[in-house]
C-alpha cells in the first residue's frame, strides 16, 4: 500500500486521560476504526479514567468497543498543586516503557491538562510525531501555559476556530502542518438525534422534570486561585439553591482544589437536598441530551462556552477559567462572581432562554478532515520541527486544500414568484444556486426553506465551503433582533408574525439572521457593490414593487418600529393611483413593475400598446417589458406613462436627499436602466443645489437580494470571529 511515501499503515496511539478529552476523541477513534486499511489504532488510558472517585470513566472506553492496550495509573492523590506536579512525573516514569512497546507513527494528544503535558513531552523526546488537538485557543488559567507548551512539542495541529489557526501562526508554528477543522465533538453533537430524550432527564433528574426546567452546573477549581475558586463554587451553590429549580451537579475534575469543592458540596447537604442531584460522571451521549433540553448551565466548563452553544441552551460562565474563549450568543459572563446576589441575578436573566444554535467551534465535519490530514502525513520527512518566524506570510493557507475552506453563507431570498437558496463566498461569488416556485402557505413555505438549506449545507462540503449561518432576505417589515417578519407584502402570502430564526437555527444547527430584501440590497452594496467604502448611500429596488435601504455612518438604519427605508410608499402624489398599502400616490403605485403591469392592460384593453414591430400570443400575459417595449418602438402613450412613473421615482429620490443627505443613490432591479437618466433630470429640475452633486448609479450587481442575505452573515461572524 502506497500513501504518502508510506509502505505501512499508519499506526495511531491515542492517549486519553480524562472523560472531557475523551469526548474529543472518541470521534476520531471511531473513524481511525473504521478504516483498518489505512489505520492501526492503539488506545493508552491513563489519570483520573482509572479513578473510582470520578467514576471509572474507563468503561465508558470499553462500552464503545475499543481494545485498552494499556492501562496507566498515573494520578497521585491528594488534589494540590504539589499532587499535580508527581502526577506529571509518575506519567513520564511509567510512559516511556509503553510507547517503546507500542512503536507508534503518531501520537494524537487533546487539550491542555497537565496529564496531556506528559504524554507530549515523553512522545517529543522519544522521536515520536505528535498531533495536538484544540491547540491555539486561549482560556485564562494554567490551561493556557499546557496547551501552549504542548503546541510547541507537536508536528501537527489540529485547531478548531479561524482565530486558534491566526493564534498557531503568531506562534510560530508551520502552516503546512496547521488543520483548521473545527471541534471533533460536533461532528456527535450535531448528529445528536435522540427522541426519548426525556427518558435520559427522568433517569438523573427525576420523573416529574420538564424540559428547559432544570439547570447543569459544573464547575472546576481554578488552580491560580484555588481559595477563589472553592468560594466561587460556595456562592454558586447557595444561589441555586435559592433559584429552587431542578439541578444536576457534576463532581469536579481532579485538579488541585477538587477535594475542597466536594467538601463544599458535602458540607452543603447537595448530595441529599431534593432539588439536587449529585453525579460523578454522565455518559457523553446522554450528558448532550441533557444540555441540550436544560434551562440553564452554570459553571466554568469549557462544555459550556464550546460544546452547549450548538443547542442554543443559555450559559453562565463564572470567573476567570474561561477568559479569552469564543464564545456565541448564548454565554454570559459573571467574571468577578464574588457575591450570591450576582451568581442569583445571571440566573434570573439567561434561565429559560433560547439562542440561536451556534458553530464557532465546528460544523459537524472535522473528523473526515481530520482523518484525510493523517493520511496525507508523509513519515519519510525529517522528524524535527521547522518553525516560521515572522514575518508571516499573506494568505500562507489559501493553497493547502485540505487545511482552509471558503467562509460562506447560506442566502435565502423569498420574493413574490420564487424562493432562492445559495451558498455564497466571503468574495460575494455564488458558488451554487437553487431555485424552486414559492408555496402559497405557511407550512409549505418552511418546509421547502428547510430542505432546499439542508440540501445546500451537504453540497457545500463537496464544494469546500464552510457554512457561518443562514442569511434570509424577504419582503415586509422584518424585526431583525428577534428574527420575526412582522408584516408581510401582499405578494407573499401567511408570512405574516412568522419566526423564521427558531426553526431554521434549530434544524440546521446554524445562526440564522433575518431582514427585509431592501435592506439586504443595501447590505449587499455595502459589500460588494458601488457602497464599498461610502459612508452615507441610499438603494432603491425597481422590481415588483419598490423598496429601499439606508447606510448611514456605515451602518444600515432600521428605525425605532422597523419601518425605516419604506420607499416604496413615499407619497409624491395626494390623488394619485391607489397603491396596494392602501394609500395614493405612492411611488410604487406609479413605478414599480405591478403599476407598470396595470398600465400595460389598460392600453392593451383600449387597442393602444402593440405598434409597428410588435405582436403578442393570444394567450400570452401583459407584462411591464410590453409597455417597455411599446415605448422603444415609438408608442407615445408608453413614453408618457414610463415618464411619469420616472419621474415619480424622481421626486422620491428628491425626498430622500433633502432627508437623509446621501453622498451615493444606487437604483437597483430590472427596472434601474429605465429610470436612472428620468431620475437624474428630476434631481437637477427640483432639488436643492446643495445636493445636487449626489452620484446616481445603477448597480453591478447580479442579485443583490441574496447577496445581502449573505453579507447579514459574513459581516457578523466574521466580525465576532476575528
Amino acid at each position: 500500500m502506497e500513501k504518502n511515501g508510506n509502505n505501512h499503515k499508519l499506526r495511531v496511539c491515542v492517549a486519553t486521560c480524562n472523560r472531557a478529552d475523551y469526548s474529543k476523541l472518541a470521534p476520531i477513534m471511531f473513524g481511525i476504526k473504521a478504516e483498518p486499511q489505512f489505520f492501526e489504532l492503539d488506545v493508552v488510558v491513563l489519570g483520573s479514567h482509572l479513578i473510582d472517585d470520578y467514576g471509572n470513566t474507563y468503561r465508558m472506553i470499553e462500552q464503545d468497543d475499543f481494545d485498552i492496550h494499556t492501562r496507566l495509573h498515573t494520578i497521585v492523590r491528594g488534589e494540590d498543586e504539589a499532587a499535580m506536579v508527581e502526577s506529571v512525573g509518575l506519567a513520564l516514569v511509567k510512559l516511556p516503557d509503553v510507547l517503546n512497546r507500542l512503536k507508534p507513527d503518531i501520537m494524537i494528544v487533546h487539550g491542555d491538562r497537565f496529564d496531556a503535558l506528559a504524554l507530549a513531552t515523553s512522545a517529543a523526546l522519544m522521536n515520536i510525531r505528535i498531533l495536538h488537538i484544540e491547540g491555539g485557543e486561549v482560556s485564562g488559567t494554567i490551561d493556557d501555559s499546557i496547551r501552549h507548551a504542548i503546541t510547541k512539542l507537536a508536528h501537527y495541529h489540529v485547531c478548531c476556530t479561524r482565530s486558534a489557526e491566526q493564534h498557531l501562526i503568531a506562534m510560530c508554528e508551520d502552516h503546512d502542518r496547521i488543520l483548521l477543522a473545527g471541534c471533533p465533538s460536533y461532528d456527535k453533537l450535531l448528529s445528536a438525534k435522540n427522541k426519548d430524550y426525556m427518558s435520559i432527564i427522568r433517569v438523573w433528574l427525576g420523573e416529574d422534570v420538564k424540559t428547559r426546567d432544570y439547570i447543569v452546573a459544573l464547575q472546576h477549581p481554578v488552580t491560580t486561585d484555588i481559595k477563589h475558586s472553592i468560594k466561587m463554587f460556595e456562592l454558586t451553590l447557595d444561589a441555586l439553591i435559592s433559584f429552587n429549580k431542578r439541578t444536576l451537579v457534576l463532581f469536579p475534575n481532579v485538579d488541585a482544589g477538587s477535594k475542597e469543592m466536594v467538601r463544599v458540596m458535602r458540607k452543603k447537604g447537595i448530595e441529599h437536598h431534593p432539588n439536587f442531584r449529585a453525579v460523578k460522571h454522565v455518559p457523553f451521549d446522554q450528558f448532550i441530551q441533557l444540555v441540550a433540553h436544560a434551562g440553564c448551565m452554570i459553571g466554568n466548563s469549557s462544555c459550556g462556552v464550546r460544546e452547549v452553544g450548538a443547542f442554543g441552551t443559555p450559559v453562565i460562565n463564572l470567573g476567570t477559567r474561561q477568559t479569552g474563549r469564543e464564545t456565541g450568543e448564548n454565554v454570559l459572563h459573571v467574571r468577578d462572581a464574588d457575591t450570591q446576589d450576582k451568581i442569583l441575578h445571571a440566573l434570573q436573566l439567561q434561565f429559560g432562554k433560547q439562542y440561536p444554535c451556534s458553530k464557532i467551534y465546528g460544523d459537524g465535519n472535522a473528523v473526515p478532515r481530520i482523518l484525510k490530514f493523517l493520511k496525507s502525513i508523509d513519515l519519510k520527512e525529517p522528524l524535527q520541527k521547522k518553525f516560521c518566524f515572522p514575518p508571516v506570510k499573506d494568505n500562507i493557507s489559501q493553497d493547502i486544500d485540505h487545511i482552509l475552506e471558503t467562509q460562506s453563507a447560506l442566502a435565502v431570498d423569498l420574493g413574490g414568484t420564487n424562493l432562492r437558496v445559495a451558498i455564497v463566498s466571503m468574495k460575494g461569488e455564488i458558488v451554487k444556486k437553487y431555485t424552486q416556485l414559492n408555496p402559497k402557505t405557511y407550512e409549505d413555505r418552511l418546509e421547502l426553506i428547510l430542505k432546499m438549506c439542508v440540501e445546500a449545507a451537504s453540497e457545500a462540503v463537496n464544494v469546500n465551503c464552510r457554512i457561518l449561518g443562514v442569511g434570509i432576505s424577504t419582503g415586509g417589515r422584518v424585526n431583525p433582533r428577534e428574527g420575526i417578519v412582522l408584516h408581510s407584502t401582499k405578494l407573499i402570502q401567511e408570512w405574516s408574525s412568522v419566526d423564521l430564526r427558531t426553526p431554521i437555527s434549530d434544524a440546521l444547527h446554524l445562526p440564522v439572521w433575518v431582514d427585509n430584501d431592501g435592506n439586504c440590497a443595501a447590505l449587499a452594496e455595502r459589500k460588494f457593490g458601488h457602497g464599498k467604502g461610502v459612508e452615507n448611500f441610499v438603494t432603491l429596488i425597481t422590481g415588483t414593487g419598490i423598496g429601499g435601504g439606508i447606510i448611514h455612518q456605515h451602518e444600515l438604519i432600521h428605525g425605532s418600529s422597523f419601518c425605516a427605508a419604506e420607499l416604496g410608499h413615499i407619497v409624491v402624489s395626494l390623488d394619485g393611483p391607489e397603491c396596494l398599502c392602501g394609500s395614493q400616490g405612492c411611488i410604487e403605485a406609479y413605478a414599480s413593475g405591478i403599476a407598470l403591469q396595470r398600465e400595460a392592460k389598460k392600453l392593451h384593453d383600449d387597442d393602444l400598446l402593440l405598434v409597428e414591430g410588435m405582436s403578442m400570443k393570444k394567450e400570452e400575459i401583459v407584462s411591464a417589458a410590453h409597455l417597455i417595449q411599446a415605448a422603444k418602438l415609438g408608442n407615445t402613450k408608453a413614453e408618457s406613462i414610463l415618464r411619469t412613473a420616472g419621474t415619480a421615482l424622481g421626486l422620491g429620490v428628491v425626498n430622500v436627499l433633502h432627508t437623509v443627505n446621501p453622498s451615493l443613490v444606487i437604483l437597483s432591479g430590472v427596472l434601474a436602466n429605465h429610470y436612472v437618466n428620468a431620475v437624474k433630470d428630476v434631481i437637477n429640475r427640483q432639488a436643492l443645489s446643495s445636493v445636487k452633486t449626489v452620484d446616481v448609479v445603477v448597480s453591478n450587481l447580479a442579485d443583490p437580494a441574496l447577496l445581502g442575505a449573505a453579507s447579514l452573515v459574513l459581516d457578523y461572524t466574521t466580525r465576532r470571529i476575528y
